[in-house]
């Protein structure tokens, strides 16, 4: 899981949160490993981790193309309208239980068939806040009761999520700048929901 956008009173329009499921990671990591060793070698080079915001249009939409070959992946995705909450000022909560219902809305459209592990950007710099999503993000998803394991990882280490940095990424073009070029390239499931609270 990744995010894009922000939750402050200005800034963005939209902020996106996007997970992107698979049943083997180790396909991911040999993809971008086979980028920086050759295709990107040069581009990628001196860079720890590939991001949406600093990456060319050429790197991320071959990651796509590359995704859509990846069996079984599936795409969740929650475009919370900013606009639509803030227009209440009764509606105003800390952007970390902000974050955590946006969150909220992506796991109660994720129905687990599997023992899972989520592996989300680590972005909570407090453990309580951590414990805290960790048991609204659970208490939201559908288990059918399988076993859940939550990590919150730096991003540079895990390839799942510099992918999910780029679809959040693509999203967000898509929907605050009408960009879709990078979205209208992905051709693997997706549940695309748009959360618009009042």
């Amino acid at each position: 899981m990744d995010e894009s956008g922000d939750l402050g009173p200005k800034g963005s329009k939209y902020f996106v949160i996007a997970a992107l499921a698979v049943e083997d990671p180790k396909k991911l990591d040999r993809i971008i490993k086979n980028m920086r060793r050759n295709k990107f070698k040069k581009e990628l080079k001196g860079s720890h981790e590939i991001k949406a915001n600093s990456s060319s249009t050429a790197v991320k939409e071959y990651m796509i193309k590359k995704l859509n070959k990846v069996p079984n992946a599936t795409i969740y995705c929650i475009i919370f309208n900013k606009e639509h909450y803030l227009s209440n000022s009764k509606n105003y909560m800390d952007k970390n239980e902000l974050y955590d219902c946006v969150a909220g809305a992506l796991a109660r459209e994720i129905t687990l068939r599997d023992n899972t592990i989520i592996r989300i950007d680590k972005s909570k710099g407090k453990q309580f806040l951590r414990k805290r999503f960790d048991s609204y993000f659970k208490k939201n998803l559908n288990t059918n009761n399988r076993k859940v394991e939550i990590y919150h990882s730096e991003s540079h280490a895990w390839s799942g999520l510099q992918f999910a940095d780029i679809i959040a990424g693509s999203y967000f073009q898509k929907f605050e700048h009408d960009d879709g070029i990078c979205v209208d390239l992905l051709d693997i499931k997706c549940n695309l929901h748009e959360l618009k609270r009042k």
